[in-house]
């Protein structure tokens, strides 16, 4: 049976070219999603969408900003986890915080959340912690773990709680939505059980971490979760009254939204996370609804990217624009060490020779 397999996985690896594949997945979402956007807005009053702006309680803004900044605290703590997680105990939690909101920030709205996240997760973990590229990798690795388990959790008992919401989004019968969420927690179980029984590594060869276990893992669950309802909630309050609408059905529209936003690569997963909300709550009036997705744009994106920028900004200026320390090779700086210890060595004085 192996020898069967040996030829797709080969092919798989090394003739498939999945970071394109990634893509052109991104690509024609992307694509799709704005064409339906197009006809969806087309004929939309403006006016109206101001007006409804306008006529938001400001309490409701107020009590959204409050999701908003609780769900970007939630995202230090992922990056706080995955610190402990790879073995870097030392690094404080202030430093976690800065590089967790800036990477978060900018990623989402430069789009390409994986490489530009990285990227300013690097600058400040290099700057500040003397962290390698290696260790960022890793890093970021744990992250992404904490977002799709709190993603698992979350959809698997939204699709069971209330599996009529997963159907305004995918077309799919109720039941079938149930099953598919019971499939989620059952694979959500057993990974959970898997870590538990015995240390977990994931890669191979240079490249490797060890995944949290049964314990840690449940923790986990609980940041990415809290996470995503604080963003769920910061929503809720931002929605227009009528028709009324159950928070853990809309939790299910906004996070399948917000995946396939996440997958389309575009900055804010925007076109697309548009799109899917307004087409699974076409229920509600255009104008009113419109009006509630600019405001939680300005919330949850564009006011903490300007944060976020002025602090990046700030940082550089204090450092001097300086590059990321060197890390020398262990080999290196060994024999460095010897060599500076021979010279501090006292010299033995020789002794007179005999006449």
């Amino acid at each position: 049976m192996q020898d069967v397999w040996r030829p797709i996985d080969t092919f798989l690896r090394e003739r498939v070219n999945w970071h394109r594949v990634g893509a052109g997945v991104g690509v024609l979402i992307t694509g799709i999603a704005l064409y339906v956007l197009y006809k969806l807005l087309r004929g939309i009053d403006w006016y109206e969408v101001i007006e409804a702006i306008k006529r938001t309680n400001p309490l409701n803004i107020v009590l959204a900003a409050a999701f908003v900044a609780a769900g970007y605290l939630t995202l230090t703590l992922y990056d706080f986890f995955a610190l402990k997680t790879i073995g870097r105990t030392k690094v404080p939690y202030s430093v976690a915080a800065t590089a967790g909101f800036t990477s978060y920030s900018i990623g989402h709205n430069v789009g390409f959340t994986v490489l530009s996240g990285g990227t300013v997760r690097y600058r400040i973990y290099s700057t500040s912690a003397g962290m390698s590229a290696l260790e960022v990798a890793k890093l970021c690795f744990i992250t992404g773990l904490t977002f799709w388990l709190g993603n698992v959790t979350v959809l698997g008992l939204g699709f069971i709680i209330h599996p009529e919401a997963a159907s305004l989004v995918d077309r799919l019968p109720p039941s079938v939505n149930r099953a598919f969420g019971v499939a989620l927690l059952a694979i959500l179980a057993a990974y959970v059980l898997w870590v538990s029984l015995a240390p977990r590594k994931f890669g191979r060869g240079g490249w490797s971490v060890t995944l949290p276990g049964g314990k840690l893992t449940l923790l986990q669950i609980a940041i990415g979760v809290v996470d995503l309802l604080c963003c769920a909630a910061a929503m809720y309050v931002l929605m227009p009254v009528k028709p009324e609408i159950d928070f853990i059905s809309l939790s299910v529209v906004f996070i399948t939204a917000t995946l396939l936003g996440f997958a389309s690569h575009t900055p804010g997963g925007i076109g697309v996370f548009d799109a899917t909300m307004l087409i699974a709550l076409h229920n509600f009036n255009r104008e009113e609804l419109v009006g509630a997705l600019v405001l939680f744009r300005i919330l949850y994106y564009i006011v903490p990217f300007a944060f976020a920028l002025g602090i990046v900004a700030y940082r550089e200026l204090i450092l001097g624009v300086k590059p990321p320390p060197a890390h020398p090779n262990p080999l290196e700086a060994a024999e460095a060490a010897m060599a500076k210890k021979k010279r501090r060595a006292p010299k033995r004085r020789r002794a007179p020779s005999a006449a």
